[in-house]
């Protein structure tokens, strides 16, 4: 519920501490079992001892629950805070695109929700907790769990019966409902989770576990549920609202052959010998068809659906944004050097075919795009610093960190030579190692690049086998080792390629087609212009002029709305 500021501070004034205490002992969490507290708390990487009861674990939520509930931002990294600028359609203020505390600043100004409404959420996981889920993830949830559906199997059908379901399941298998443990994504494999969070925009913590994946899942799906709701109503009122505007005038440039043409190619019979207004009146009464499979309610139901909802357009132009970013990755890793492609597959536990050539490696590196990687190796030092690399060799006692004309390079040499020689030799030298790896990975993010030489970063592109470095300058060559890392490191996406910007993509689509009525409309005025001939010349090019005008007029409205 959202308040006014003048009804909030006469509620102050009134009691406010009457207030404050009742809004707390509606916290949804105080309905919670010891093990959600402990599974919240989890997933929010909040440390609590063991054992301790329910109320110390109470009072450990309740002090993190704004933090990690209502501003989770707070947290996010500099590539998810832009991520989440761009799909609310707010542009980064220049120069602080890795500037943590200004995008903040700037998430915070265009924060979506307010404290109440993000706790009350929780008040109802069912709800929200299945919006993200494929069609044939819910199919398999309610098949598993023997929850019939009639047929045909839609997808609003099956969402309303493993939301009404829901809490019955939980109790059959005898777990907790109100914040939901493991059991709900059994069927799900690694690869699931790990998609989800990739279409998501949301980093998958590296190395992972299948338990991480799940916590990162559950963590982020109300959030991104509420997300890809608003996206989906914006882009919904964008594409109503255009193609209301701009119908009229692509009919009324249109010649009554045109306009028969258009009513057979879609299926509408158009009655003998009707007059222009009657067809006219024909085309305005279908024209959801305009363009294509009513594009507002398919974007209505977008959300969720993009990735399984292939008949509807809209879906179908989110979907090829999607596979414009499966092509980049595929373009990228067919330029890796094998030794790249190895360790991608080494890092994620996929064997590596023995004697395979370039291609064979190749496809294994695509067919494992969405599989996380589940532990340490060699290559954990990929993205380090200088700095890092040296601190991480004098724990070591290396010779090679005391050398103050040492490279990266070497010290990125001596840093996979010391980390093998630890894996191998196992015990408490690789316990240890993995230990500083652990603590001191979040040193290694993408904003590393920012220090780099020309030379290092070079030297990093060689590694992959890079060919078209030559003659670009830092910049250019910052984004073209921060592309090729997180490619390594996350697969198909990054945070910049969620599915909000799928959602976007869908919308531009929309408008994409306006502009072909358009183009259309004026190419079929000229024609009919051109082909009455001398004597009505005249006549005919003003109303060509007309047609342009009315159809450029509702274009800029579309261009304004999307």
């Amino acid at each position: 519920m959202k308040f006014s500021l003048s009804s909030i501070l006469l509620i102050a004034l009134a009691a406010e501490s009457t207030v404050a205490s009742s809004w707390f002992s509606k916290a949804a969490y105080n309905k919670w079992h010891e093990t959600e507290l402990e599974r919240w708390l989890s997933d929010h990487n909040v440390p609590y001892p063991t054992p301790a009861d329910r109320k110390d674990l109470e009072n450990l939520v309740k002090s993190n629950w704004d933090s990690k509930v209502a501003t989770p931002y707070n947290d996010w990294e500099p590539a998810q805070l832009q991520s989440y600028l761009k799909a609310k359609g707010t542009e980064v203020k220049k120069g602080s695109e890795s500037n943590k505390q200004s995008l903040v600043s700037q998430v915070q100004s265009a924060w979506h929700e307010s404290a109440d409404t993000a706790s009350n959420s929780y008040n109802s996981v069912k709800d929200w907790i299945f919006d993200g889920w494929t069609d044939s993830q819910l199919k398999e949830f309610l098949d598993k769990n023997n929850v019939p559906v009639p047929q045909p199997r839609k997808r609003d059908t099956m969402l309303a019966a493993a939301r009404s379901n829901y809490e019955s399941i939980a109790k059959k298998l005898n777990q907790a409902a109100h914040y939901p443990g493991d059991w709900l994504y059994e069927s799900w494999s690694e690869s699931d989770l790990k998609e989800f969070l990739d279409e998501r925009g949301v980093p998958v913590p590296q190395p992972t576990t299948r338990d991480k994946l799940i916590a990162s899942v559950r963590r982020n799906s109300r959030l991104s549920a509420t997300q890809m709701r608003d996206s989906a109503a914006s882009a919904s009122a964008s594409a109503k609202a255009s193609k209301e505007s701009l119908s009229d005038a692509l009919l009324e440039s249109w010649s009554d052959s045109k306009i028969k043409e258009w009513a057979d190619s879609n299926g509408i019979k158009v009655p003998q010998g009707s007059k222009r207004n009657e067809l006219l009146a024909l085309a305005r009464k279908h024209r959801d068809t305009l363009t294509g499979d009513k594009v507002a309610s398919s974007a209505s139901s977008a959300f969720g659906a993009a990735t399984s909802n292939a008949q509807n357009q809209y879906a179908k132009a989110t979907d090829d944004a999607s596979l414009k970013t499966d092509d980049a990755f595929n373009e990228a890793v067919g330029s890796w050097s094998d030794s790249r492609l190895k360790a991608f597959l080494d890092a994620r536990g996929v064997p590596v075919p023995q004697g395979g050539n370039k291609d064979e490696l190749i496809k294994q590196v695509r067919l494992n795009k969405h599989k996380a990687a589940t532990g340490w190796s060699a290559w954990t030092f990929d993205t380090w610093t200088t700095e890092n690399l040296r601190n991480w060799l004098s724990t070591q006692n290396n010779k090679v960190a005391k050398k103050s004309g040492a490279t990266r390079n070497e010290l990125f040499k001596q840093a996979q030579d010391s980390y093998a020689s630890a894996s191998k030799s196992g015990g408490s030298n690789y316990a240890s190692v993995t230990s500083y790896l652990a603590s001191a990975t979040d040193a290694a993010k993408d904003s590393t690049f920012d220090t780099w030489s020309d030379s290092d970063l070079k030297s990093y592109l060689d590694s992959y086998g890079v060919p078209n470095y030559q003659g670009s300058n830092t910049n250019e060559l910052r984004a073209m080792a921060r592309r090729n890392a997180n490619y390594f490191r996350y697969g198909t996406s990054t945070p910049q390629d969620s599915m909000f910007a799928r959602l976007q993509s869908g919308a531009q689509w929309v408008f994409d087609q306006l502009k072909i009525g358009v183009s259309g409309g004026r190419q079929t005025a000229s024609y009919e212009a051109q082909k009455a001939g001398d004597a009505v010349k005249e006549g005919a090019t003003s109303a060509t002029n007309r047609a342009g005008e009315a159809a450029q007029k509702a274009g800029d409205k579309v261009r304004e709305e999307l």
